[in-house]
């Protein structure tokens, strides 16, 4: 696709969030970035007083600002990236880890996708993961910060041939000319996060429109997003990065499977599929073994999907705990040995594990108010050996599940 990348424009005098950013990027900025790569936050002081005698006052503190930025994003883009880029404290927050946008970035190319218009682009995160995948991607963000903190960073993983970026309002930008579309909208207002998917800016329903306009497109959406918020034109993604549920994606278009729900694992990119929602799984008493559902399989409404892989039951109807009598494995669960099942009781707990000669003690919840710290600060735990306590219901009733991890 032939187009011109926009150059970044001069930082208005009237903008000072802008004027110190155009500052960071001039050599003398990018001087004192390097230099503040592995400062101690702790020592800032100090080392805004050190620089400040051959500085600028503004311009150290928005390098020290920067240099706080770039130590937070470290754990979503990785160091070799995350010391190159620019980041905003709202682009920090809401921007997308690089492994699930690789992950996204890979299907849009699997299916020979070559040009993504991404609407609501932030600082750039998801367009860089596309770029890298060989795709073409229009930026787009209305933000004149956020639109030229994205350009730069194009321009510092050497990918400005495949973005471009613009800074403009996403419902004016005409999507006819691109393969699919890629919306994300803000999800976060002056109060914090915003629950009504009516809220967003854009709306869920204006990105619904404009993702249905297109050949293909996808929608990120919050992960606890109501099923029934979610249309039958979509398929549904929730994706796990390392145990955590990080996000969901609407998939719409050819070669995604309409009305299903999908459970994605990363880093393995295992992934669980079902064309529709299952029937409600059977329940019955606890065996031998528990199975503990990844995140993104229980948001994804698949946990009857693991209950009849394991030939199994849930110990409750409202608890996403899968029980069995045979051991199963799957990339999908945590298993772990049930050695112990008691009604809820703090003494006979304590009892237990004193008697076991239980030091080290990992805690899981679902159904109970009892937070993990304060029982293991009652419990007073000493010994070598270790244990997991599951706080649960059985049946409608508080439980206690103790056992250990399966091998």
């Amino acid at each position: 696709m032939d187009r011109v990348n926009a150059t970044t424009p001069d930082a208005p005098s009237d903008d000072p969030a802008r004027a110190a950013f155009a500052a960071l990027r001039t050599p003398e900025g990018e001087q004192l970035l390097a230099e503040l790569r592995d400062h101690d936050p702790a020592d800032e002081l100090a080392t805004a007083t050190r620089l400040r005698r051959t500085h600028p006052a503004e311009l150290v503190s928005a390098a020290l600002g920067q240099a706080r930025l770039r130590q937070r994003a470290v754990a979503k883009f990785g160091a070799e990236d995350a010391y190159r880029m620019y980041f905003t404290p709202n682009g920090v927050e809401q921007a997308t880890r690089t492994s699930v946008a690789g992950h996204r970035a890979a299907r849009f190319a699997g299916l020979g996708v070559r040009s993504v218009a991404d609407l609501c682009c932030g600082i750039g995160g998801d367009a860089l993961a596309l770029a890298r995948a060989g795709i073409s991607v229009l930026a787009v963000d209305r933000d004149p910060l956020t639109a030229e903190v994205a350009r730069a960073n194009a321009e510092a993983l050497g990918l400005d041939g495949l973005i471009e970026v613009r800074c403009a309002d996403v419902t004016e930008i005409d999507t006819a000319p691109y393969d699919a579309v890629f919306v994300d909208p803000a999800r976060r207002g002056g109060r914090g996060r915003i629950f009504d998917p009516e809220a967003y800016s854009p709306p869920l329903s204006w990105a619904t429109a404009a993702a249905l306009k297109a050949p293909r497109a996808a929608l990120k959406i919050a992960p606890g997003i109501p099923h029934e918020a979610i249309g039958p034109e979509a398929e549904a993604e929730w994706i796990s990065d390392g145990g955590d549920v990080k996000e969901a994606v609407l998939w719409y278009g050819e070669g995604f499977a309409a009305g299903a729900f999908r459970a994605t694992l990363l880093p393995a990119g295992a992934t669980l599929t079902a064309p529709a929602p299952l029937p409600a799984p059977p329940v019955g008493p606890v065996g031998r073994y528990l199975y503990e559902p990844d995140g993104a399989v229980i948001r994804a409404h698949l946990v009857a999907d693991i209950v009849e892989r394991c030939g199994g039951r849930l110990v409750d109807e409202t608890i996403a705990y899968v029980t069995s009598d045979a051991r199963y494995s799957s990339p999908y669960t945590s298993g772990y040995e049930i050695t112990d099942q008691l009604p809820f009781n703090m003494k006979k707990l304590k009892a237990l594990l004193r008697e076991r000669k239980v030091g080290v003690l990992t805690v899981k919840k679902r159904g109970s108010a009892v937070e993990p710290e304060e029982l293991r600060r009652r419990m007073k735990l000493s010994g070598p050996h270790a244990a997991t306590v599951f706080l649960t219901r059985v049946a409608g009733a508080p439980t206690m599940l103790i056992g250990h991890p399966l091998s």
